[in-house]
């Protein structure tokens, strides 16, 4: 009975407490909105590409569209050994405004990122991808923060697709409730973590990270948060992304991102300690123990198979399967139409992708990372 209520409480905090105790310890709490600074600081936008000539020029066209100061605002593209025309479409632009630095042999994103982080010199760094386009005013909103001493990070928000399919929309409200926790971290003290589409850094903090790394988002504003600045989220630093939700297109990201948890668990024990990392209690509960929730599902299932012959768990056993049901149901080509099967679909496809996310850094490690 122990095992049951324990595994059931441990979900319950891992995807609704610990939201709920956050929203609580950050109300009241706002971000402070500084104007910017006069004169305007130093911004340079690091993008690393591999094979991005059909949609390279759109997006630096966009990120020079940029309401920031343009004598203030540079691009630094660092091609990742791409084959295709990804560099000449780059070099179309105005040099005094776009660098390109193309790397000799294909090394992955975090590798590209030390390059051009060497060789940048702005006060002020915004980290993004080819596929996504920023608001105007985003660079310009996030750089803003960089007016408090205290703030060495800032995370923009990432706007996404909606999805169709029930399983989904179930990912789409995962999504939401994400951003909802990612801003109370923020006001409380510091995310965990930013938005790998948007979001920008103090240059002077950055450390070269390993070539391997997977979620450069999250291993670089923990190191930040660790030398005792703070992490902030920006919601109305807006990036928006063409790729929605869906199951079929989610899985590979997902499966990275949670493969990148599992490689900041096991590289960083230490950070599981108070006197280690001032964000232990916000990094566990955020990050490591969604990383245990098919473990507590499991023993939640199996302990209650055994006090089944109690009349109060063959009620428990039965909401259980039928939760199962439905999300099996939500899987099917006539339940992905049934909005009432998103919650339960969405939940059994993000745990399913946490194992699938192990199995990934198990037989994927050392290689570069994207």
């Amino acid at each position: 009975m122990l095992i049951f209520w324990l595994s059931l409480g441990a979900l319950a905090y891992t995807f609704a407490g610990y939201s709920l105790l956050m929203a609580l310890l950050a109300r009241g709490r706002k971000i402070a909105h500084h104007p910017l600074p006069e004169p305007a600081l130093e911004v340079c936008v690091v993008l690393v590409a591999h094979h991005e000539e059909s949609r390279i020029a759109a997006r630096l066209a966009n990120l020079l569209d940029s309401t920031y100061p343009p004598e203030k605002l540079h691009i630094l593209l660092v091609d990742d050994a791409s084959t295709d025309a990804t560099v000449a479409c780059a070099r179309a632009f105005a040099p005094a405004r776009v660098t390109v630095l193309p790397q000799p042999a294909r090394a992955g994103k975090a590798a590209g990122l030390n390059a051009g982080l060497a060789q940048a010199t702005a006060g002020i760094i915004v980290l993004t991808d080819a596929r996504q386009r920023f608001a105007p005013d985003a660079i310009a909103r996030l750089a803003s923060h960089f007016a408090d001493p205290e703030v060495g990070a800032v995370s923009g928000s990432l706007e996404i697709e909606t999805a169709d399919s029930a399983t989904g929309a179930g990912v789409d409200a995962y999504w939401r409730m994400e951003k909802a926790l990612r801003s109370a971290e923020g006001r409380f003290d510091s995310c965990i973590g930013c938005t790998g589409a948007i979001y920008a850094i103090r240059r002077t903090l950055f450390a070269p990270i390993p070539a391997d790394t997977l979620l450069d988002d999250v291993l670089i504003p923990l190191h930040i948060a660790a030398r005792r600045y703070r992490v902030l989220h920006d919601p109305t630093a807006l990036a928006f992304d063409p790729q929605s939700l869906e199951p079929a297109s989610e899985k590979r990201r997902k499966t990275r991102t949670l493969a990148g948890n599992f490689q900041l668990l096991f590289r960083h024990p230490g950070w599981l300690l108070p006197w280690r990392h001032r964000l232990w209690w916000q990094l566990i509960s955020h990050k490591y123990l969604r990383l245990a929730a098919p473990v507590f599902l499991f023993t939640a299932l199996t302990a209650n198979l055994a006090l089944a012959p109690q009349p109060f768990f063959r009620l428990t056993l039965a909401a259980q399967a039928i939760f199962y049901i439905a999300a099996a149901l939500g899987f099917t080509p006539a339940g992905r139409r049934l909005r009432a099967l998103s919650l339960p679909a969405g939940f059994v496809f993000l745990n399913l992708m946490t194992l699938r996310g192990l199995r990934h850094y198990l037989t994927q490690r050392s290689r570069p990372g994207w």
